[in-house]
């Protein structure tokens, strides 16, 4: 297959002899280098990287056609070039089958890299993080506080949550010291009421069920007027002021009621994050570009698992999420 190589540099690993550059292919997930790159790579002869893909592909160790692109590349004398790339199953391949110094550099940084996916269930590159990598850590604390022991928020959600806080890189301090506000900038008005609300419930319950994912004890209310309970606290007044008057809070404040309070025998989660999302839609707020589904999922889950002390620092969060 043809095709342009993109032009994006990125910082893979750090070796003793410096950082190393190479080509990234942000569509497919990968790297693509040709041998020449991968000589220059591990410090070794071309014939050598040759003869290590001949084993590789000889042995089925990998499969050519899958690892192998024909790729342009521009000359500096402006001519085009078609030349054979190879993708980051073959290169990782070639080197641990190389013996070197810059393969050895190389071996000791994917050893590390693949021990900190293993343990930590995701890794991180620092370059690009750059100053900003203690905040980053410190991010991923924070949310993780908000999680009792054996939390099965796995690592993928957790950094789901922390993407969704990168804008100001949230910090729990920032609420102990009353500078993260759960008021919202959204003082719009909005109707909500236990008829829509239950309407809309059904229908998802509807759909769910005909595809086979619930059945008929999904959303069945616990006790009568679970629901208007509900919609009743998010929509309170005192004194002819709406107690959560932003579009926000009441937004939070409606998922985390229907998550935590459990009105139904079965799908509270799913419940609740319907809910959100349909009352984001009826404010006319919802950005599917920031609250897609991997992050309503990890931001459902977080929820669900937290403990109710921490229920307006919860709060707090979904309204910075929805402020950004």
């Amino acid at each position: 297959m043809k095709k342009q190589l993109p032009q994006i540099d990125t910082i893979i690993y750090q070796s003793k002899s410096g950082a190393l550059e190479l080509k990234t292919d942000k569509e497919h997930e990968t790297i693509w280098l040709t041998q020449d790159q991968m000589a220059s790579l591990f410090d070794v002869q071309k014939a050598a990287i040759s003869k290590h893909l001949k084993n590789i592909f000889d042995s089925n160790e990998l499969k050519e056609k899958s690892t192998v692109s024909i790729l342009e590349t521009v000359a500096k004398n402006n001519k085009i070039y078609k030349i054979k790339h190879f993708n980051l199953d073959a290169v990782l391949s070639v080197g641990y089958r190389i013996n070197s110094k810059k393969a050895t550099y190389f071996r000791q940084w994917a050893t590390k890299t693949l021990k900190e996916h293993i343990q930590k269930g995701y890794t991180i590159n620092r370059h690009r993080i750059k100053s900003n990598y203690e905040d980053f850590l410190k991010a991923v604390s924070d949310v993780k506080s908000l999680l009792p022991a054996g939390s099965i928020v796995d690592h993928g959600s957790m950094l789901e949550l922390v993407t969704l806080f990168a804008d100001t890189w949230f910090s729990l301090d920032a609420y102990d010291r009353d500078t993260l506000a759960t008021q919202g900038a959204t003082k719009k008005k909005v109707t909500l009421t236990a008829g829509k609300l239950t309407h809309a419930l059904a229908e998802l319950k509807q759909n769910l069920i005909e595809k086979g994912e619930a059945t008929d004890l999904f959303g069945a209310e616990r006790t009568r007027d679970s629901v208007s309970g509900i919609v009743g606290n998010v929509m309170q007044s005192f004194g002819g002021e709406d107690v959560y008057p932003s579009i926000e809070e009441k937004a939070a404040h409606l998922i985390y009621f229907v998550i935590k309070n459990h009105p139904f025998v079965d799908g509270n989660k799913r419940s609740g994050a319907y809910a959100f999302v349909w009352f984001l839609r009826q404010a006319k707020m919802l950005d599917i570009t920031r609250i897609t589904p991997p992050a309503l999922t990890a931001l459902t889950l977080l929820i669900a698992e937290s403990s109710p002390k921490d229920k307006d620092k919860i709060v707090g969060l979904v309204c910075a999420v929805l402020k950004k």
